[in-house]
């Protein structure tokens, strides 16, 4: 009966962890942060590409056929960018993908960068 317990309290937490942001929100932030013209990609680029790829949720989660999976709002691939316990990954952001989940999209942002500047550019996603 513990670890039921334990699963659902977990579940919970990382839940408690999310967000949802609104347009403005996220378009506010994502200007701060510099991304407006990043990579040669406008605001509208970005904003267009999160909201496909999660609805603007940071706890959204996609596993491929693969065995890999796509994390947080920008839905980072394992295979290529970040860590975890589902398929081997060349962690070319150095982080773990559970870091992907959480309201704070500062290491997001820096991935989602980090991302652009190779020559696909957002055709990476």
């Amino acid at each position: 009966m513990g670890c039921p317990l334990l699963l659902l309290l977990a579940l919970l937490t990382a839940v408690t962890k999310a967000k949802v942001f609104s347009r403005c929100e996220l378009a506010r932030l994502l200007q701060e942060e510099g991304l407006d013209g990043y990579g040669g990609y406008s605001l509208a680029n970005w904003l267009c590409m999160a909201f496909y790829k999660s609805t603007f949720n940071t706890a959204a989660q996609s596993i491929k056929v693969d065995g890999s999976a796509d994390y947080g709002i920008f839905q980072i691939s394992s295979q290529q960018w970040c860590t975890d316990d589902r398929s081997p990954s060349d962690n070319r952001c150095r982080m773990a993908c559970r870091d992907l989940l959480s309201s704070n999209i500062t290491d997001d942002i820096i991935c989602a960068k980090r991302i652009v500047r190779n020559p696909q550019g957002m055709d990476a996603w």
